[in-house]
């Protein structure tokens, strides 16, 4: 690492692409604002054969530019850390290739970074569609609800972050977008920006259902990572004990029922299902235990903190 570059600009190409001149213009102008050395990188996942050569042109006319081309798409957390492991500067501001914030606004997020170690852009709803907007908040809400973590707009492309952030918290999968939420458990110092919505990403936006399949997901992995990636036994125990509890109370209403009735247990569905749910809490709080026994023989390998500064004498 090199301190001849300021900030390193990192452009994953993945799933949606605007006109890469235009924007690369816009977002060279504003930076510029901010800081005087910096490079672009552009990680182009999968084939972009277009985005390509517009990029190698202005590569050619002297444009600070490289240009990562993935073997196929790998997806935007990939792209993410591909393009991190090749830059030179310590502060990482990271940019969507589309247009989804007003350019000039992020001189303010690059000079927020200087009391931070994140700082994420939150879009204001000025210029989105009344369905994306309802889509936004529904998305932010529940993953604050169950994170306990109020951030409001997670799913923006534009952050700033430093390269302890990026060593320290590797995402996997579609996990970029809760990077935020991982530093600020792990002890980073995450702030908010408001920047305005650029005005041409002012149409709704409708996804296949697929893909709010796999946000459905990706907000059970991260509570998951959030809550519960030291404590397995905890959620696991709590809801296996639970069910067995639940099992073991209609299984001893049954036997009690036989002994001082004349119903037979072999006529009694619910007998099965009182047993099955005694099985399944066993199952579960096994589960959990094992998860603790894991974690237990990985602890001196695993660091729970992280230490801002020292002090001596």
């Amino acid at each position: 690492m090199t301190d001849e570059v300021e900030l390193s600009i990192v452009i994953p190409v993945s799933e949606r692409l605007d006109d890469v001149e235009e924007l690369y213009w816009e977002y060279k102008s504003a930076v510029a604002e901010a800081v005087t050395t910096y490079e672009f990188i552009y990680v182009l996942d999968g084939h972009f054969s277009d985005a390509s050569a517009t990029l190698e042109n202005l590569q050619k006319s002297g444009e600070p530019i490289i240009i990562i081309q993935l073997a196929k798409y790998f997806g935007p957390a990939t792209a993410m850390t591909a393009g991190f492991d090749s830059s030179k500067a310590d502060l990482v501001l990271t940019l969507p290739s589309f247009f989804q914030l007003a350019s000039s606004d992020i001189p303010d997020l690059i000079r927020a970074s200087s009391n931070a170690d994140v700082v994420l852009a939150v879009r204001l709803d000025n210029e989105a569609s009344k369905a994306t907007k309802i889509q936004r908040r529904l998305f932010n809400s529940t993953v604050s609800k169950l994170t306990g973590m109020p951030f409001r707009d997670l799913g923006c492309g534009a952050r700033v972050l430093r390269r302890q952030v990026f060593e320290e918290i590797r995402s996997y999968g579609d996990q970029h977008r809760f990077m935020p939420l991982l530093a600020s458990r792990a002890g980073f110092r995450v702030l908010e920006v408001e920047v305005a919505s650029s005005r041409r990403d002012s149409r709704p936006k409708y996804y296949p259902p697929g893909i709010y399949a796999r946000r459905a997901l990706d907000i059970v992995t991260v509570f998951f990572l959030i809550k519960f990636t030291q404590k397995p036994l905890r959620f696991f125990g709590f809801i296996g004990s639970i069910v067995a509890a639940i099992g073991g109370f209609i299984t001893l209403y049954l036997v009690i029922q036989r002994l001082l009735g004349d119903t037979a247990l072999a006529d009694r569905p619910a007998f099965l299902l009182g047993v099955l749910f005694i099985v399944l809490g066993v199952q579960l709080f096994a589960i959990g235990l094992l998860g603790e026994l894991i974690i237990f023989t990985r602890a001196r390998q695993t660091k729970e903190y992280r230490i801002e500064k020292t002090i001596n004498m």
